[in-house]
């Protein structure tokens, strides 16, 4: 039984990929099968997005991956009774993913950040993986729209490029809304979204040390370090995590009598 946030309208969004390392043999198998694919990394501001944004929850129904991007949605699915979910973070995907496709010869774009980010984080994928191709790197202008003509121009540049798998840079909703998008027009390509992956590979951006995150406190970190920009995000997720867990509580409970466990 795979755990479902609810939305409300009696919609959720379900984690249908339960732990990294499903995600990548199913991402190997399909770049075999030359199959393409989307991955959506689930966290707390995600759900409250998807809440208020029918393009965005649209843009999620039609992903192929959900993965847990947060501590408060493992525990949320374990409490749901799913309890085989694991942290998968869209920043610690990207390497790993990387490697598979340098392995596969599959050609890789970056889509996103800044061009000095990307960049930095191509040569920093290059070092790690000799065989890997890079195909493009794309960094869309200001006030980039995933639904209007610029998102159709970039998916030529993509396509041009001949790459087979895009990690995606926009923050959400944009990256998941552009890979959705993007999917119909190159079916044979992975799209996936790792939010700030890129810079933090590039070292733009750093993230929480292994101590801070290994005790879930990296929201924290992350929080006293830019307080402005996140502190009305963060009191939005909590908030809803009341409803959340009577919500999971619920469906172990209906899970229990299902099974009669």
């Amino acid at each position: 039984m795979n755990w479902s946030a609810p939305l409300g309208d009696s919609e959720a969004v379900v984690i249908n990929t339960p732990t990294a390392a499903a995600l990548f043999q199913d991402i190997e198998r399909r770049f075999d099968a030359s199959t393409g694919f989307t991955v959506a990394t689930l966290n707390l501001d995600h759900v409250v997005k998807l809440r208020r944004d029918p393009a965005f929850r649209a843009a999620y129904s039609g992903h192929t991956h959900v993965v847990a991007d947060g501590n408060p949605v493992v525990w949320l699915a374990r409490l749901a009774g799913q309890h085989d979910v694991r942290l998968a973070p869209g920043s610690e995907l990207v390497v790993p993913v990387a490697g598979r496709a340098a392995r596969h010869g599959i050609p890789v774009a970056l889509f996103g950040s800044t061009p000095d980010s990307l960049e930095d984080a191509a040569i920093q994928l290059r070092e790690q993986f000799p065989d890997l191709q890079v195909a493009c790197c794309l960094s869309p202008p200001m006030g980039f729209d995933p639904a209007g003509p610029a998102a159709d121009e970039a998916i030529e540049r993509l396509q041009a490029s001949g790459a087979r798998l895009v990690f995606l840079a926009l923050g959400a909703p944009k990256q998941e809304i552009f890979a959705a998008r993007a999917a119909k027009a190159m079916p044979e390509a992975g799209f996936m979204s790792v939010g700030a992956g890129l810079d933090f590979l590039s070292g733009r951006q750093v993230r929480a040390p292994k101590l801070v995150r290994r005790f879930a406190a990296e929201w924290l970190w992350r929080l006293l370090g830019n307080s402005d920009r996140l502190f009305g995000r963060y009191m939005s997720c909590f908030a809803i995590l009341p409803g959340l867990t009577l919500a999971a509580l619920q469906s172990r409970g209906t899970q229990r009598r299902e099974t009669g466990a």
